[in-house]
């Protein structure tokens, strides 16, 4: 590629033959939606004989109950959506910018919000909030942790295990009092938080997920906030994965079957409503590799622990063909030098442009890479330059059309050349801009 250099600085696209990489957290909550497929109704399925002798669980039977996906493969699913967060690549789309019920998926945002404060100092976890009686009273229906009669105080890490573990309503609506004052408030700083992540299609009516008129998510936006959340709070985000808990003297298991059925899951959190069906977000890796799954609309009518195991069937299901038919490639490691830039009036000529983080791309298995990565910065950079300032960006055309940008950084010093040194350099650059004039 030729280059015209002028001292004036232009901008220098540097073409370098690599591949795709990924785009930074959360873009996958701005990519275009997916071109759909026209409805395609499922067959009417056969008249049943008059003697069942099939089980209940008959392979066939599931098979006929999965539909079409407009990307990825069909699901049994009302609303699916799967991604590989470190390359923002969507696996799978079923339906997934629809409004839905959020049922207990929505305490991953009170939970969220809990480990917000948790982490500014403003909660410990030993701190004590008091049972209100309208938290006793939800108690009584629903999920429940048991927190007590009112006046009783409990600590908020054992709220947080009530929330996560035992999917409790009393624990949200004591959290919720203890942060906000009330229910109401605290909605409304869900309601705040969703959009300041970028949930433009979640509106949340209580803490608890609890059916509420006009209370709605995604399962692209349920799919954003776990992510968030993974990211955000590491030091507490070890809660989604505990299997059991003991309180009151009652010990029940995580509804995430998955914890103990499927490797790699750490999160995060199951749903079931009778307007909503059976549901959940969760979070697994294996070999560095981290999936975000969420589905809802299973088992729709089914009851609890007849619902519970087919949604656990499910999504098991579709993780495993997540990890089975995706890689991921790494196309520059952190610190790897992307191009070269000159440099004008340096101790050297150029300076190497490096990444501060890994780059990768998500491709079918067996699959090989070979698209480009585009250089951009202005050139000629003037020293003195100083390791790690930034001074470009890669930008990344995805097979989908979006291009992303990833920053890039001086991967050395590059002091500027002595007054001697300064002298010979602009007589080069005159004398030979007067010659070709």
């Amino acid at each position: 590629m030729h280059v015209l250099w002028r001292i004036d600085r232009i901008l220098v696209a540097l073409l370098v033959v690599t591949g795709l990489a990924g785009p930074p957290l959360e873009s996958f909550a701005q990519q275009p939606e997916p071109k759909r497929a026209p409805t395609q109704r499922p067959a009417k399925p056969p008249a049943k004989p008059q003697t069942a002798t099939k089980p209940k669980t008959d392979p066939a039977a599931a098979e006929a109950a999965m539909t079409p996906s407009q990307i990825g493969i069909p699901t049994a699913a009302q609303y699916a959506f799967m991604v590989d967060p470190q390359t923002s690549t969507v696996l799978l789309f079923k339906d997934a910018d629809k409004p839905m019920h959020p049922s207990s998926m929505a305490k991953m945002m009170t939970v969220y919000l809990a480990f917000e404060e948790l982490a500014a100092g403003r909660l410990k976890l030993d701190t004590r909030f008091q049972v209100s009686e309208k938290a006793w009273r939800m108690s009584r229906q629903g999920s429940t942790m048991y927190v007590g009669d009112p006046g009783t105080e409990v600590t908020v890490e054992d709220l947080i295990k009530g929330m996560i573990v035992l999917s409790g309503n009393d624990a949200c609506i004591v959290v919720a009092e203890g942060i906000a004052g009330s229910e109401e408030g605290f909605a409304d700083r869900m309601n705040k938080k969703a959009k300041e992540l970028g949930m433009t299609g979640t509106v949340f009516k209580n803490a608890s997920g609890w059916p509420a008129d006009g209370q709605m998510t995604t399962a692209k936006d349920l799919a954003l906030l776990a992510w968030h959340t993974v990211n955000d709070f590491p030091k507490f985000y070890h809660y989604y994965s505990i299997t059991q808990w003991t309180h009151s003297n009652i010990k029940q298991d995580n509804r995430n079957l998955l914890l103990r059925q499927t490797p790699g899951v750490d999160g995060l959190k199951t749903g079931h409503t009778e307007e909503g069906g059976f549901g959940q977000t969760v979070s697994a890796v294996r070999d560095g590799r981290r999936l975000i799954l969420v589905v809802n609309g299973l088992a729709m009518g089914k009851p609890q622990h007849e619902g519970g195991r087919e949604r656990a069937r499910e999504t098991s299901r579709l993780l495993e063909w997540g990890f089975r038919d995706f890689t991921n490639t790494t196309l520059f490691k952190a610190g790897d030098t992307v191009a070269e830039a000159p440099v004008w009036l340096g101790a050297q000529d150029k300076v190497p442009l490096v990444t501060s983080r890994s780059v990768q791309m998500t491709l079918p298995t067996g699959q090989a890479a070979s698209p480009r990565v585009v250089a951009k910065f202005d050139g000629p950079l003037p020293a003195p330059i100083a390791k790690g300032t930034k001074l470009g960006v890669a930008a990344v055309t995805l097979p989908d059309g979006r291009v992303m940008e990833y920053p890039l950084e001086a991967g050395v010093d590059v002091p500027r050349q002595g007054f001697v040194g300064r002298v010979i350099s602009l007589a080069r650059h005159y004398l030979v801009g007067w010659i070709s004039s």
